[in-house]
Order: structure tokens, then C-alpha cells, then sequence
């Protein structure tokens, strides 16, 4: 299992890196817009949708993103990113206290228009990410990783109190503040060191949050890595509810593209949203 995660690694990142560096945007964007496709095709599958209607579903919803950015190009106004940061604010907290039971009692239809509202908002805050800098996107999603990366370590250590046992059993409150405490140290290296010393292309996330809000940028850090939180506990609930351990098999080792991308989908339009301020 270990040997088929560390190849699955490799491919993707032998995949991702060039289209991320390429000078032209569009190996990225074509590149991403095929994963949302497939992360399409899982949410509809999760909903009761296999089959036919699922790819149907990644293919319009894939559409869809394509059709914005030729429409509208990247220049998406600041507060589609505040009423998608809404939406995972309230809709997430909310799905969270209805629970595994609860999900499946929301009409099909609203859930899977859901899935689409929240994947196409991800995708074009991704595209609107790197086209803002390269350093700006790896620090968005950095924050997340580290976020994930500090809570395993932190639970590990220190887990005691279950976070969400009906929802995902091996998270702690212990885990996601030792989380939060690794996405404040991450912001101080990148704002300090990396932004400093290396020749990036673009201020990172960070320094535009510290500079437009001050000492404030740190409650918007913890606030960005307690959502991160939240995405994963949603997508895990929606799991549950289907009684699925991972969202596909796409990715051999790692299970589907929901299953590497959960944390990020809140994320992302809320960063452009907090570094609009």
C-alpha cells in the first residue's frame, strides 16, 4: 500500500509541477479542470448518482468552469469569493450538526447543486490563485497541508478529545489546535523568510494578509485552517453517509480526488475573499 502511494505521488506530481511552472497558464488550467471533472464524478456518485448521470455531471460541471473563465476571464469579483466563503461557513457548520443521519434526508437535487456550486467556486478560486502568483497559490495550499500535517502529529501526541467521533473517529481538538499553531508558524517562515529571501514571483497569502490586516492576519490564519477542517469533516460525512470509505479509486493508494482536495475546496475562495480586504 505504502509502494502504490509513493508511485501515485509521483505521477501526479510528475503531472502537476510542469503545468504548474509552465509560463503559459493553461497546462494548469486544463489540467485542474479534468480533476474537478472527476471530483464531479465522485460527488454525484456519493449522492446516488452512479453510473450514466455521473459522468454526465463532472462533464457539465467541468463545462461550466471552462464556460466561466472564457466568458468572464479570471477577473471574478470579490464578493463571489465572500458568498462562497459564506456558503462553507453556514452550510458547513450546518450539514456538520445535522450529521451522518441528516445528509441523506436533503433533496437529491440540493445536494448535488450544491457539490456543484462549491467545486466550480474551488476551481475558479484556483485558476484566480495562480494567476495571482505561483507563491500566492503554494501558500494557500500549503497552509492547508500544514494545517493536516500538524494536526496528525499534534493528535498523535496529545489526542484525547474526539473532534467528530460520529464523523471521522481519529481526529482530536488537541490534533486541529496543534493544526492552528502550525499554520501561525508557517505564516511567520513564509512572511519572514521565504518571502524575503527567495525570488518569488508574487507576495504569498500571508504577507497579503498581514499587510492589508496587521496582527488581525493571525485570527484570519486560524480561521483559514479551522475551515480546512471543516471541508475534510464535511466530505468525510458525506462518505459516511453513502457508506463509502473513500470517494473513488481513482488515485490507487490515496482513494479519489475528493478524498486530496476535501480541506482545500473551503479554503480558496476564502483566502481571495480575506486577501480582498
Amino acid at each position: 500500500m505504502l509502494l502504490q502511494r509513493v508511485i501515485t505521488a509521483i505521477v501526479l506530481l510528475a503531472l502537476l509541477l510542469p503545468a504548474l511552472f509552465a509560463a503559459s497558464p493553461w497546462p494548469f488550467g486544463l489540467l485542474t479542470l479534468a480533476m474537478i471533472a472527476a471530483a464531479g464524478w465522485e460527488w454525484s456518485r456519493l449522492n446516488g448518482h452512479p453510473g450514466a448521470p455521473a459522468l454526465a455531471y463532472g462533464g457539465a460541471l467541468a463545462a461550466a468552469c471552462a464556460g466561466t473563465v472564457y466568458a468572464f476571464g479570471q477577473q471574478v469579483p470579490a464578493w463571489c469569493w465572500w458568498l462562497a466563503g459564506g456558503l462553507w461557513v453556514l452550510g458547513g457548520v450546518h450539514a456538520l450538526r445535522v450529521g451522518v443521519a441528516g445528509w441523506p434526508r436533503l433533496p437529491s437535487l440540493l445536494r448535488l447543486a450544491l457539490g456543484a456550486v462549491l467545486l466550480w467556486a474551488a476551481w475558479l478560486a484556483l485558476i484566480t490563485a495562480r494567476a495571482r502568483g505561483i507563491n500566492f497559490l503554494l501558500s494557500a495550499m500549503c497552509l492547508v497541508w500544514m494545517a493536516d500535517i500538524a494536526a496528525y502529529f499534534a493528535g498523535k501526541a496529545f489526542g484525547k478529545r474526539k473532534l467528530a467521533p460520529a464523523i471521522s473517529p481519529g481526529k482530536s481538538w488537541e490534533g486541529a489546535i496543534g493544526g492552528l499553531f502550525g499554520v501561525i508558524l508557517l505564516g511567520f517562515v513564509w512572511v519572514h523568510v521565504i518571502d524575503v529571501r527567495v525570488a518569488v514571483d508574487s507576495p504569498s497569502l500571508y504577507s497579503v494578509m498581514v499587510g492589508r490586516l496587521g496582527v488581525v492576519a493571525i485570527l484570519a490564519m486560524v480561521f483559514l485552517s479551522a475551515m480546512s477542517v471543516v471541508g475534510d469533516l464535511f466530505e468525510s460525512l458525506v462518505k459516511r453517509a453513502a457508506g463509502a470509505k473513500d470517494s473513488s479509486q481513482l488515485l490507487p493508494g490515496h482513494g479519489g480526488v475528493l478524498d486530496r482536495v476535501d480541506a482545500l475546496l473551503p479554503v480558496l475562495p476564502l483566502a481571495l475573499a480575506l486577501s480582498s480586504l
